[in-house]
Formats: structure tokens, sequence, C-alpha cells
């Protein structure tokens, strides 16, 4: 990877991440980089953290992983504490290591799966946590059979040796060097790491401040979880990338209580937040008028909606009813990208008159629409799978040389066009180049000929009941394809209503508005429909496990050929 050299400088002459950072930090160290708010009697306290407060904590740990491991190595960076995981990345950058971001464990048994298969796919040297996961991680490397994986503290306290070596200049790397690997959403048993260079992560941190018109004076901050790219490349990095300010909540705080975003937007006079359309229709649903009338969102002048499909009237809802707080309607900025892109390929800006139901025009990359089948470009307005081009498209996935040539090496048809990555979702590009998201290939259902993407048959059914949580729609197979509905039921709610008489009512909405006949329908208690960090419905994962029979519904109504699918033990 490199010899050590002087902060600022490399020996490619390459300005990364890590080196910006400490720029800043050396220029104001006194200005707090995150304030951390957590729940303490019922109110949310501060803890600010200072740049060079941070910037001191990363040489320590920089110190500590270049002591235990070699340039080049992957580490998992395991942390609940938010200071801990900004710090421990950052150190991985700072020593040259390749920083491997996951959640902590959680005593789930699919969640630790998920972190075996990538300790395992990443072939990682060592765990970087806190004595509050340490115990936990340690048994679970132990059950996985990863013995020789080290697990370092970051909050163990230095011995005066150790604070004497940490090193001051960072490690020179090369921009095409992996600076981390974002494991993205899906199966826990094939999780797949996304290579982010350190080119990848500049130009990004370019493309997200040239979309939102970012810069020293924006005050950022939010609820996303940090492992996730959302979280990270948006909510921690990009505010420490401009040298300003972001102030943090946890996502079980959000959850808790909604409001609790919209009341650190209002205190803190944040002017760039966002997380995915969820987190809007949470709001909507969990926010009443008299806690309303108690913010000030007049600063929020950039609510970015990304991360999963953005429904138009989520935000045209969310902009009308929180209007009252002195929330502009401009100020909502639908959003799209992906992992493999970095974080983003496209924002809708304010001044462009496309409307809440596009993601703008694409910043610092070549979108083109393709036939998924032929290759072939599709013309502006039709619709095809969304391929991306630029620098901010990662170099491929780790250790998967086959699934990287098909993904990011994709070719157009008779123009010679070469190195697209396949993002998997389908959009358009309309005249003046704004994309629009319609759907993903791969959840697209094909319904007597026609193409159905469940997403519009979930919010659908959401509009049926008020004690409706998530849900998931997906297609089994049989002569034909099956349309199946898991929706969750709120807690003790289902004890009150006729849940077969609530089925009907399902049932009949998806066919007169969709055309749709639902083979199978189960009501399930909260918490049963998988979501990624970022609030995408894993519908493949719960493809799988009503087919394994995994499920435990509270109420069912099935059709006689998929209860025969299911007595016969197709496997997903």
């Amino acid at each position: 990877m490199g010899r050590p050299t002087r902060e600022g400088t490399a020996v490619t002459g390459f300005r990364t991440f890590i080196d910006t950072f400490h720029a800043r930090a050396a220029a104001t160290p006194e200005r707090d980089a995150l304030v951390l708010l957590s729940e303490s009697g019922g109110r949310l306290r501060p803890e600010p953290v200072g740049y060079g407060e941070l910037a001191a904590l990363v040489r320590l740990l920089a110190a500590r992983l270049t002591a235990h491991t070699a340039p080049g190595d992957r580490v998992l960076v395991l942390q609940s504490s938010r200071r801990l995981f900004a710090a421990s990345f950052l150190a991985c950058l700072h020593a040259g290591r390749v920083a491997v971001p996951v959640a902590p464990p959680g005593g789930r048994g699919h969640h630790d799966e998920r972190i075996a298969g990538i300790v395992k796919d990443a072939a990682a040297s060592c765990v970087l946590t806190g004595s509050a996961h340490a115990a936990e991680a340690s048994q679970l490397l132990a059950r996985a059979g990863f013995t020789g994986v080290t697990c370092l503290l970051a909050d163990r306290a230095p011995d005066p040796a150790e604070a004497e070596e940490a090193p001051h200049g960072t490690v020179a790397v090369d921009p095409d060097d992996v600076a981390y690997l974002q494991y993205t959403s899906g199966s826990t048993r094939e999780p797949r790491g996304v290579m982010v260079t350190q080119r990848n992560l500049v130009a990004n941190q370019e493309a997200i401040r040239t979309a939102l018109d970012t810069g020293p004076a924006s005050r950022f901050g939010g609820w996303l979880p940090l492992h996730h790219d959302m979280g990270l490349v948006g909510q921690l990095l990009h505010p420490l990338w401009l040298g300003t300010t972001t102030v943090m909540l946890t996502p079980q705080t959000f959850v808790k209580a909604p409001l609790n975003w919209l009341d650190t937007i209002s205190r803190y006079g944040l002017t760039v937040s966002g997380g995915p359309d969820f987190g809007y229709e949470l709001c909507l649903r969990r926010v009443n008028d008299l806690q309303i009338a108690a913010l000030d969102l007049t600063a929020w002048r950039t609510a970015v909606n990304g991360g999963e499909p953005v429904d138009p009237v989520t935000a045209a809802a969310f902009a009308d009813r929180f209007a009252a707080a002195g929330l502009r309607p401009e100020a909502l900025t639908p959003a799209y990208g992906l992992a493999e892109a970095t974080l983003l390929v496209s924002a809708h800006r304010p001044d462009d008159r496309g409307g809440a139901a596009d993601c703008g025009v694409p910043v610092d990359a070549e979108v083109r629409i393709v036939d998924p089948d032929t290759g072939a470009e599709r013309a502006p307005g039709q619709t095809g799978e969304i391929w991306v081009r630029g620098d901010g498209v990662a170099r491929g996935y780790w250790r998967r040389p086959a699934e990287t040539a098909a993904t990011f090496g994709a070719r157009i048809s008779g123009t010679g066009g070469t190195g697209f990555l396949r993002t998997g979702d389908l959009g358009a590009l309309d005249p003046a180049g704004r994309l629009r998201i319609t759907g993903r290939i791969k959840d697209v259902m094909v319904i007597a000929g026609r193409n159905v993407h469940p997403q519009d048959i979930e919010r659908t059914v959401q509009q049926v009941s008020a004690l409706f949580g998530p849900a998931s729609v997906f297609a089994v197979p049989g002569e034909r394809e099956h349309v199946v509905l898991v929706q969750e039921v709120r807690a003790r709610s289902h004890y009150n209503i006729d849940l077969t008489e609530l089925a009907a009512k399902v049932a009949a909405r998806i066919g007169d508005e969709h055309e749709v006949h639902t083979a199978g329908l189960l009501f399930v208690s909260p918490g049963t429909v998988r979501r990624t960090t970022s609030g995408k419905v894993e519908r493949a994962a719960m493809r799988r496990m009503f087919l394994n029979g995994e499920l435990r519904p509270l109420h069912q109504r099935l059709d006689a050929e998929v209860e025969r699918l299911l007595s016969a033990g197709v496997r997903a």
C-alpha cells in the first residue's frame, strides 16, 4: 500500500478522503465534527466530538491496527458507538487497511449468520469493536470457526508507548486501491462486498456536493445506520469531507419516536438531512399537529428522500403537512443511488421543474436506459434497466470476478459503449435527462402477460387499514406465477378485529386496483417482514421464508395450488 507520508500529500499526488479530513481537523480542531444524541431521562443529551479530538483518536487506533495487521488487510468495523464507529472507519483509511463496516451483533440468528458470512467472504484478519460487543463478537467468531481473527478494542485506554507510536502521517495509497468493502443487502449466506476505491469515494463526495449544493456552512444530521452506504457516505463522511458538523440520532431513537428526527432538525438548524421514503411516511403517521406547531423547519433546505422507491404521494403529503412548521416544498429532494456507485447517482434539484416523481439529472455519472435482454439502448421516455458509468462506480465485487464482469462490465449493443454498471433497477430518462425509477428487475412479476411491480401493490394495501405495518409482495412458482402478500398487523390490534373480513377487503382492493388475484395472503406480527438497514423490503428473503415454511401467520388464506406447492415441499 505504500509508506507513510506527510498529511495532505501522497506519492501519487492524489488527495484522499483521510488526508482531506486531517486537513480540516488541523484548520479547525475545536469545531464540532460530530454531535451525538443519546436518550437519557426522556431527553436527548448531546455529546460533542471536536475535529481535533476525533483526529487524535483516529491516529491512536491507526497505531493499534498497524501493530496487529498488515497493509491491505480487511478490518471489520463493528461498533454500536457512533463515536467509535467514525474513528475506527477513519483509522482504517489512515493506516491503509480496508474497512468493512457491519452492523453490531444483535443476538438474531440471521444477523449473526450474515456477520460470519462477511468475515469469511472478506477474509478479514481483524475485528475492531468496543467493550460493549467484545464478548459477543469473540463468541460469534469462535462459533463460526474464525479463531485466527484478532479482536481489537477501540475503547481500550492506550499505553504510553502506543500513544507515542501513533502515526501522524497517513499511508500513501493509489487512487484505485480499495478503501472499504460495502456489503450489500441480500442473502445472509452469500453476502457480496462492493469494492469502493479511494477514487470512488472522493469522486462521489464531489458529486454529492454538486448535487446538493453543500459547503462548510451546511449542517447535517439524521438517524441512518452508519454501516449502511447512505448513513456512512452521506450522513457521516460527507460532512467530514466539507469540514462541517453532523448531528446524529440512533436509528432506534427515530423508530421509537419519529418526532425526535424532526425535533433535532429544528433545534440544531440542520440544513441537510434525509432518509428512505418509509421514514417520511412514519413521520406523517406518528407526529401530531400539536407537535408540528412546536417545530421550526425553516432551515431544512434539503430533505433527501432515497434508499428505496420514492412515493410522490408521500413526498407531497409530507411537504403539505409540515409546511406549518416552515418546511418549504422545494426542500423535498428525491435521489437515486446504490452501493455499487458508492452512493449517489442523481438527485432532484430545487431549481429543476421536473417534479417530485423524478430523481433529477445524474451528477458526474453517465446514465443509459437499456433493454436488459438485448443490451440495446432505449429512447428517452422508454423504460429499461438503468446502466451507470463514472468515477463513482465501484471496482466490482470482492473476490467475485464472474459477477464483477457481468455486473460492472456491461456493453451497450451496437455502440461500443463498455464498462457500465448494471444496476438491476428499472427506470426512464425524460427528454431533459431527468431519471425516473419504476422498479427492480428481480422484483417484477409477470401476471397475465403484464409486468406488475410489487411495491405498487404494497402501497395500495397500506391504504386499506391504519393497523398495517410493512408488507412484502412476491410471486411463487406454478403453472403460472402466483402473487403472495405478507402483511404485518400492529401489536395487539389483531385481537380486536375480524382478520378474515380484513383479508377479504385487502384481496378486493388489490383486485380492483391492479387486476391481480392474491393467491396467498398472510397477516403476521410486527417485525416479521425483513427490511434492509435503509428500509428496503427484502422480498427475496420473504419469498424464501414463505416457501420454507418459516413464517408464523396470525391469519392466512391460501389458494389450493399454493397449498399444494407448500405441501410438496418446494424450497427456495
